[in-house]
């Protein structure tokens, strides 16, 4: 397959996969409270709702900010689906994460400044945690080119299995669950609930929700590399795992209660930094 025929897959179906995901998330959720719950496709009839609002913003400049911030989702998103640089695709990913940050910052409302404060916070906990599975993904494939995976002779995860424990844990940071919800939820349980997206609405909060459902598949393509290697079945495999990666993520997302900042923080920085230098050690050692 071409990589301009990737490219274009990656861009279109990707945010079909991410819609999909998000309404087997609330599914789910609505089965363990024991409710009914929306369509699978709701979370398609509630952007093609907002997009057909009026386009009213407090600042002019939100728009601005949140459409580059999905285009450097999709840029990101595009990248790996490409097998380009673990890295270039890690850099424009934090891109998009800051121009989200700018679009909070653009508001006034006070619940949009705390929410904003507390995603930038989110990115202190988790941004480490990648860089440092790109570089364990370097350390064993002698390579940042996402490619690379599907020509090992067995899967990053024999090697790296502490440091994919590691990146599992903040996914419950970047996908926006509990207990760490911190900066917005797409449930009705924490204090300031919208947060960050308080004062958006129309085109920018659709442009934000099909952001997310990118974001989403960027995460979990992150798991898919721990698992594939020279083996066709493998590609069925790791998206099997993915997809109980997401369904255990909905579970801590129904079962744990939002922790505080701080904590959030220090357990992120502790406990992968140990997982992340236990591994490092134990691969050094075993070569």
């Amino acid at each position: 397959m071409s990589t301009a025929l990737r490219i274009l897959l990656a861009i279109l179906i990707s945010p079909i996969i991410g819609g999909l995901l998000t309404g087997f998330d609330r599914k789910i959720t609505a089965r363990m409270q024991r409710r009914k719950g929306p369509p699978l496709l709701q979370p398609f009839y509630d952007v093609m709702k907002l997009l057909q609002k009026e386009a009213t913003t407090v600042n002019a400049t939100t728009r601005f900010y949140t459409t580059f911030s999905l285009c450097f989702t999709i840029f990101a998103v595009a990248l790996f689906f490409s097998g380009f640089d673990l890295l270039l695709c890690i850099f424009a990913f934090t891109l998009a994460c800051i121009f989200f940050v700018i679009a909070g910052y653009s508001g006034y409302s006070p619940f949009s400044f705390v929410g904003t404060e507390r995603e930038l916070i989110q990115i202190m906990c988790y941004e480490p945690m990648i860089l440092i599975s790109a570089f364990g993904f370097y350390k064993v494939t002698g390579s940042f080119n996402v490619d690379q995976a599907f020509t090992l002779e067995q899967p990053v995860i024999v090697k790296l299995p502490l440091i994919f424990l590691g990146l599992a844990y903040i996914l419950t940071i970047k996908l926006r669950k509990s207990p760490f919800d911190l900066s917005m939820s797409h449930h009705g349980h924490q204090e300031i609930v919208k947060g960050i997206t308080t004062e958006l609405t129309g085109i920018c909060l659709a442009m934000v929700e099909i952001t997310h459902w990118y974001e989403t598949v960027f995460a979990l393509s992150l798991v898919y590399i721990f698992f594939v290697y020279n083996n066709p079945a493998s590609y069925v495999l790791a998206g099997l795992i993915c997809l109980l990666v997401y369904f255990i993520e909905i579970v801590i997302d129904n079962t744990f209660a939002r922790i505080k900042w701080k904590l959030a923080l220090q357990t992120s920085w502790i406990i992968t930094g140990a997982m992340s230098l236990a591994n490092f050690i134990i691969l050094g050692l075993i070569g």
